[in-house]
């Protein structure tokens, strides 16, 4: 063979042996100036190496998000961390980490992967489109190059053993062409259909993420016990939304605590752990609040009303408490939640009793800080302080120090609900010590200096619901299992092809020729192709005695019986 020969063929089988639609990559710059240079990173931005990187990136730069408290979610929890950290909190606020998603650098990170995504998934598919419209490529010249080989020699017509391979492959779902009186066929283009699967199903789970950051919005509300809720700006205790979800845009729907059930280990090495957390409501839906129906709210079964799902995030113990002023009037009464500190629902909270009037002729106001304990102990120290010892009430107990003076509600600066402002209170002061008592349910407690009294009636539980609607999660879902889906075809279907070629030798008989190439090394392409050949036999069976008698341009071995031969 001539090299004008050697070089007519090479891009031949480099075309036959090319199995994938990917597009080819350049490893440097092509071009001159700034467009090739352009040209260059484009091509290098929608590769898939850049691609994995930009993903593993935005895997890591959400950990802070998921670490650090975030403005979106819980902004009083933002302020506390804040308020503990002192010397972070700066920096982070610079770093923008208390609002990770919406930060510059995570943007950017996103931004650049959907691009990424985008400029690999267009080029990609018409080039895949390219390939489904393409016959599979003609016969290689020389098949015995191919990784499997078998090959024998036949009394049959080459035309009818040509017919017959092209009919069997077409039975096993090959697509299957003769050119130049050799069979091209052609299987597993569910592989690239799984890598292209994978692509779009990945951008799709982006797009929904995007989608979500746009036009979703969450609020947060402390509901009591018998008390009720609509899904309005002015009762929602906190909000935050997007540039299409403001607060014009709530569902509009109500509803009411009608109970709230929690139970928890009461023996063994769990004692204290928590079996279950559900909330009774009745609710409505639309502007007519008297349509009502019951429903249940739990850990990880939230109610769907509307376009907007509500959650249980947290509940607690609000104590009933009334406060008399010195002539026996009753100036405040009310459930007053305390928030939970530990494991046992230690709770802390305060009583603020704008309303008290006025004591020696001054207004006077009057605040309580204090603890609600589920389970106390019979005693506790000053070290400890107050703590339950068990999550669940079975003999509440309130322990109160009381204030007196300018609770400074009337200020116009915001205030904490849960915090006393101590600028302007004085606390008082019984038998020479501060005035605290520990209260069980049904006490009072008679205030020094004639300020009354306030007692302990009893509690109510109260429940936290983050109401939330994210419209991006079907398809962020769907995105994500369809990206499972096209991963497991990519790796597991393999692309390959089949050569069969029937020639006439000089002694009149026929040389039958198989070659199978396949897109990894896999023993499946090997055993296909020698069921094709037994297969074959039927059609074109071989000579008992196939060796050449005249002919020594062939080797024995390559024409005896069915061989199946796979190269290192």
């Amino acid at each position: 063979m001539s090299d004008t020969e050697l070089r007519t063929e090479q891009p031949e089988d480099a075309a036959a042996e090319r199995l994938t639609s990917a597009p080819v990559e350049s490893d440097g710059p092509t071009g001159i100036g700034v467009l090739g240079w352009l040209r260059w990173m484009w091509r290098q931005l929608t590769s898939m190496r850049v691609a994995l990187i930009l993903l593993f990136m935005l895997s890591l730069a959400a950990i802070p998000g998921s670490l650090i408290p975030q403005t979106s979610e819980n902004a009083f929890k933002v302020q506390t961390w804040k308020a503990t950290h002192k010397g972070l909190a700066p920096l982070y606020d610079k770093l923008q980490l208390f609002n990770v998603y919406s930060s510059v650098w995570f943007s950017a990170i996103y931004i650049l992967l959907f691009i990424s995504l985008a400029g690999c998934i267009i080029p990609r598919t018409w080039q895949f489109v390219g390939v489904l419209r393409a016959k599979p490529p003609a016969a290689p010249a020389n098949l015995t190059r191919m990784p499997v080989y078998a090959a024998w020699r036949t009394d049959a017509d080459p035309e009818a053993a040509v017919a017959a391979a092209q009919r069997l492959l077409r039975k096993r779902r090959f697509r299957a062409h003769v050119s130049g009186g050799a069979v091209a066929a052609e299987k597993g283009y569910l592989r690239e259909v799984g890598n292209l699967l994978f692509h779009l199903s990945l951008f799709a789970l982006l797009a929904g993420f995007a989608w979500a950051a746009l036009a979703s919005g969450q609020g947060g509300k402390l509901v009591v016990e018998g008390d009720g809720f609509s899904n309005t700006m002015t009762q929602l205790d906190d909000f935050s939304g997007t540039a299409f979800y403001t607060s014009q845009d709530l569902d509009p729907f109500g509803f009411k605590l009608d109970g709230f059930t929690d139970t928890y280990q009461l023996t063994g090495p769990q004692i204290g752990q928590p079996r279950e957390f559900t909330a009774h409501i009745h609710y409505w839906q639309g502007e007519d609040p008297t349509k009502l129906k019951a429903g249940d709210i739990s850990v990880n079964n939230p109610l769907e009303i509307g376009g907007s799902k509500v959650f249980l995030i947290g509940h607690g113990y609000a104590p009933v408490v009334t406060v008399k002023d010195g002539s026996g009037k009753v100036v405040y009464h009310d459930a007053v939640p305390f928030l939970p500190q530990d494991s046992n629902l230690t709770s802390t909270g305060v009583v603020k009793v704008g309303d008290y009037g006025q004591k020696d002729g001054k207004k006077v106001e009057l605040g309580f800080s204090g603890f609600f304990l589920p389970t106390p102990p019979a005693n506790f120290d000053a070290t400890t302080g107050p703590r339950s010892l068990f999550p669940g009430a079975t003999e509440p107990a309130l322990v109160l120090t009381a204030y007196s003076g300018d609770l400074g509600t009337e200020s116009g600066v915001p205030q904490n609900v849960y915090q006393l402002d101590m600028s302007h209170l004085t606390q008082m002061v019984q038998d020479g010590q501060p005035a605290k008592v520990k209260l069980a349910v049904g006490q009072g407690w008679t205030l020094p200096d004639g300020y009354g009294s306030i007692s302990f009636d009893g509690y109510k539980k109260w429940a936290t619901f983050s109401v939330s609607h994210r419209p991006g999660n079907s398809v962020a879902l769907t995105g994500a299992v369809l990206a499972i889906v096209g991963l497991v075809g990519s790796l597991f279907v393999q692309r390959r092809r089949i050569w069969v070629r029937a020639v006439a030798t000089p002694d009149g008989r026929t040389l039958v020729e198989l070659a199978g190439l396949g897109r990894s090394e896999s023993a499946k392409i090997a055993e296909e192709l020698a069921e094709l050949a037994v297969d074959l036999q039927d059609d074109a069976p071989a000579l008992e005695d196939d060796a050449p008698a005249d002919d020594e341009s062939e080797p024995a071995d390559a024409v005896s019986a069915p061989v199946d031969e796979t190269k290192e």
